[in-house]
């Protein structure tokens, strides 16, 4: 029997249907490291069964040039990778997992869409924006704007899928600019990117820790985590986490249960008893066309190398509508694509979700 912990549906992870299963556990870097070559090894042989197929999507997906780039985006590879990052998030968020089995409730038979995931990451000894985005970009996926957050010291780009996969999700990973911290809390950071780098820059490898769900340096203690998390929540989460999924966002325009964010909302609050961050405010853009909101994140009880063991917040799940631009409003609804609305992301929007992780 499948664990209470997944979705009990089949849902729709990127677009397609898909029946979560229990992922692998790793709790030392030895253990990555030993499934690495594994997936390593299976890479190049799904690579090579699947070459003939790739090329017709490639050539789809690039009208008719070759990008081995965007071939591979369609590998078993890649679409196993991505269930494995999922499988590990629905078993540590059991918020996300409430939300969308009761969404597809009320959509029987028609997959929940994704609109991007998110990660988190420290920019020092290769533990920045450039690990976590290598395995993202060597599929196809295209670097886009960048996005700055000075109160909160990070940074952030955004990477859209390849040009014909709009099954797949937009990707936001943000990162912390350490330098700008004080000299003890860069000292506490720098101390386990260094252990996970082995004093140099960190594997290409090392953000794929997040997805088969071990984080790549030691256990925290809790005095580090503590003098951290008072500086800056991102980096006290981050340091526990590692580089799992911060969270995942439902794509509310392609519902067909609700007509828009709002009414989503308030049924998930009234009738599943979900909890929203910032008292259920939707965060709006200055141009009224990016509408989101989260969720409180899930507390996790997460123990540190002392054996001392706290609940402190993981991942959450995020919603995102995105309206239709004024230029394509006479379209009629069956004929707008996702290239006909609001794209990109706000810094005002995402600055308040980055604070759904936050323990105070």
């Amino acid at each position: 029997a499948r664990s209470s912990s997944y979705p009990s549906q089949k849902i729709g992870i990127f677009g397609k249907s898909f029946q979560a299963s229990r992922p692998t556990q790793f709790t030392t870097l030895e253990g990555f490291k030993s499934q690495r070559i594994k997936l390593q090894q299976f890479n190049e042989v799904s690579t090579l069964h699947s070459r003939s197929s790739l090329r017709v999507v490639s050539s789809l997906a690039t009208g008719g040039q070759q990008d081995s780039a965007f071939s591979t985006v369609a590998s078993p590879f890649f679409r196993t990778t991505l269930d494995a990052m999922l499988q590990s998030y629905w078993e540590k968020t059991p918020t996300a997992v409430k939300a969308v089995n009761f969404l597809q409730e009320q959509q029987p038979g028609v997959p929940i869409a994704y609109d991007h995931v998110a990660l988190r990451s420290f920019g020092v000894n290769g533990c920045g924006l450039e690990a976590c985005s290598k395995f993202w970009l060597d599929h196809g996926y295209t670097r886009k704007d960048m996005l700055l957050f000075p109160g909160k010291k990070l940074k952030a780009y955004w990477y859209s899928p390849p040009a014909g996969h709009d099954d797949l999700p937009r990707v936001f990973i943000s990162e912390l600019c350490v330098g700008d911290l004080s000299p003890e809390a860069q000292d506490i950071i720098k101390k386990y990117t260094s252990a996970a780098s082995g004093g140099g820059d960190a594997s290409p490898y090392t953000a794929l820790n997040g997805i088969l769900g071990a984080t790549p340096w030691p256990t925290p203690s809790h005095e580090d985590y503590s003098k951290l998390a008072e500086e800056s929540e991102y980096a006290a989460w981050t340091l526990l986490n590692g580089f799992t999924l911060n969270h995942t966002t439902v794509s509310v325009h392609k519902l067909k249960c609700y007509r828009d964010i709002t009414s989503m909302d308030n049924a998930l609050i009234t009738e599943a008893g979900i909890q929203f961050n910032n008292d259920g405010k939707l965060n709006i853009s200055p141009d009224g066309g990016l509408i989101q909101s989260s969720t409180v994140a899930d507390n996790r009880e997460f123990t540190f190398a002392g054996g001392e063991q706290l609940q402190l917040p993981g991942a959450y799940i995020e919603f995102a509508e995105r309206l239709v631009l004024p230029e394509f409003e006479h379209l009629a609804p069956e004929d707008v694509q996702e290239s006909h609305r609001r794209e990109g992301f706000e810094v005002g929007n995402a600055d308040k979700i980055f604070e759904s992780t936050n323990t105070r």
